[in-house]
């Protein structure tokens, strides 16, 4: 019989995952617990595991398809197994507490109905549509990325003749289907999904509309389907049209949502209310909502602003007046700048770790106003003090660098200017000192920049720390670091210096309010009682949140600072 198995829940608390690679390929046999594929999360790089024992049949995802939690990826041929108990949802193993994905809703259906996350409207619901317009039975075999250009094109996917391997749909097929015109919606149903209608409406705003449009630029998006343009003559066509997609956005205004928390953030980051964005996806019998799903939504909401902005702006010279802001909301809209590339250019995805890095610093960079202090202090003392700790170290089997060196004196530091060590709530206008002194570090990985944390940094001997800090570094180059190893910081420190850097701007891991950056340790020209010496020096850069820290603040801490990296002995004291 045939076995499917979905992705699995990973952890990380994440409802997607990037396939990076496949292990095995149709024909080869397994074993249960075999890795089969690579799978990476928006944190680290997760072995996805086969559930039994027997062959591959089909290989259902690629290598880069970005796929949700419960999707099918796979499917093995398995002796001695009655289909009748085989579900994905027993190979996803679910947590303690949680509903397996997928779980039958009635008795008979078959395994791919189980996993296809059933909703009403959603593609759960169209189960017996698909299998009487394909006679394959069940849902369509296709892989992620033809389903959302399937999505995004209004095209029906179980309509779409595959022409893949075992009637596989590519996204070939789905170009195909709409250019022939066989899209959703053409024949007049209105059995669509709200995620579909608003797409579908979306894609037909018709930007010429009349000047009768009365709606102010705020009504956005409702405004814009008012003046949907479904094909048909005369003012009644349009009008029903924009009851129709009216109604989609209406029937997304929920009271609960589930989605990932970097979904909820995004949400957050673009102004959008979770709850309002369109979805065909359930989980657990609830609507879930992804982070595509909200960008699209916002976007949408952007093009109704814009279409808004136009229809006044034509009404404007036909001699009545603009509303003031209704020129600025156009604008605004147009937030994105077309990259074209030549032939001989390279592209990657900017997705995984990489987009989740640039989301957080671009959130820090435009939340928290910046300033650096930069200062030069004599390590002299430190080196000789790392040098003849470095052999008893070694003999403990403990790597000693200056690092923890420097988080020592920095917990030190944070004790006597404590607003160093604080976060701002901004939704109760409250700066929140830290109790704990988490030190995070920054290191630098093939996938991107990672901080892990250590705890309690105050409170651990030199070699404690190193250790600890050793051990999280390793980890997080290796990818294997978990999510909760990497929060909880109050305070960063990043070393440009290993690679030969002096100064930087660094930016503040938010939402901490000062982050250290740490220059290479050179011996130069010291002027010293009036002579010249050589002196080890080490430059320091500190960025800190000026809504929170004055420049006083930051300079005062970075003099205590240089106390105790001047002269190490005093951190016996602490």
């Amino acid at each position: 019989m045939v076995r499917e198995f979905t992705l699995p829940d990973v952890g990380e608390g994440v409802a997607e995952g990037e396939l990076l690679e496949w292990h095995v390929e149709p024909g080869d046999t397994v074993s249960e617990d075999q890795v089969v594929a690579d799978v990476e999360t928006d944190k680290a790089v997760v072995d996805v595991p086969a559930p039994v024992n027997g062959t591959v049949r089909e290989l259902l995802a690629e290598p880069g398809d970005v796929v949700p939690v419960g999707e099918v990826i796979i499917t093995f041929d398995v002796e001695g197994e009655a289909s009748s108990d085989t579900s994905d949802s027993q190979a996803a193993e679910p947590r303690d507490g949680e509903a397996p994905t997928g779980a039958s809703e009635a008795s008979g259906s078959s395994t791919r109905e189980q996993t296809a996350e059933p909703q009403d409207g959603g593609e759960g619901s169209e189960a017996a549509a698909e299998s009487s317009a394909n006679g394959r039975g069940g849902r369509v075999f296709a892989a992620p990325s033809a389903r959302r250009l399937a999505r995004e094109l209004g095209v029906e996917i179980a309509a779409v003749e595959g022409s893949g391997p075992g009637g596989r749909v590519t996204e070939r097929d789905v170009r195909a289907a709409a250019e022939s015109g066989d899209t959703a919606g053409e024949d007049g149903a209105d059995g669509s999904d709200g995620g579909t209608q608003l797409k579908s409406a979306v894609s037909r705003i018709d930007d010429g509309g009349s000047g009768d449009d009365k709606s102010s630029v705020g009504d956005g998006l409702k405004s814009a389907v008012s003046r949907i343009d479904d094909g048909e003559s005369g003012s009644e066509g349009a009008t029903a049209a924009g009851a129709a997609g009216a109604a989609a956005v209406e029937a997304a205004d929920r009271e609960r949502t589930l989605a990932a928390p970097a979904t909820r953030q995004v949400a957050e980051d673009l102004g959008v209310d979770i709850d309002d964005v369109p979805t065909d996806e359930v989980r657990d019998g609830q609507a879930f909502v992804d982070e595509a799903a909200v960008r699209e939504y916002a976007e949408a909401q952007q093009r109704a602003q814009a279409a808004d902005a136009e229809a006044l702006a034509d009404a404007s010279e036909a001699g009545e007046t603009e509303p003031a802001g209704a020129q600025a909301s156009g604008a605004g809209a147009q937030d994105g700048i077309a990259v074209e590339s030549a032939e001989s250019d390279r592209r990657e995805p900017y997705t995984g770790m990489r987009r989740t890095i640039g989301q957080a610093m671009e959130r820090s960079k435009f939340t928290a106003p910046h300033v650096t202090h930069h200062e030069t202090v004599d390590a002299t003392a430190l080196v000789e003090a790392r040098e003849k700790l470095k052999a008893r170290a070694d003999e403990r089997g403990v790597k000693l660098t200056y690092v923890p060196f420097v988080m020592k004196a920095v917990a030190a530091a944070l004790d006597e200017h404590p607003v160093l060590n604080t976060q701002l709530d901004e939704d109760n206008e409250e700066i929140v000192f830290k109790s704990d002194r988490n030190l995070g570090v920054a290191v630098a990985t093939d996938a991107g920049l990672m901080v892990p944390v250590v705890e309690s940094a105050d409170g651990k001997g030199l070699l404690r720390l190193a250790s600890e800090t050793n051990e999280l570094v390793a980890k997080a180059r290796e990818r294997s670091i978990a999510r909760e190893e990497m929060q909880g910081g109050t305070f960063t420190i990043t070393n440009f210096g290993a690679i030969g850097g002096e100064y930087a701007t660094p930016i503040i891991n938010y939402p901490e309010t000062a982050i250290l950056g740490l220059g290479a340790i050179e011996e130069r020209p010291v002027a010293e009682d009036g002579e010249v010496v050589a002196r080890d020096v080490l430059p320091l850069s500190l960025s800190v949140d000026h809504r929170v820290i004055d420049g006083a603040d930051a300079a005062r801490f970075v003099e205590t600072l240089a106390e105790y990296i001047e002269d190490p002995m005093l951190l016996l004291l602490e």
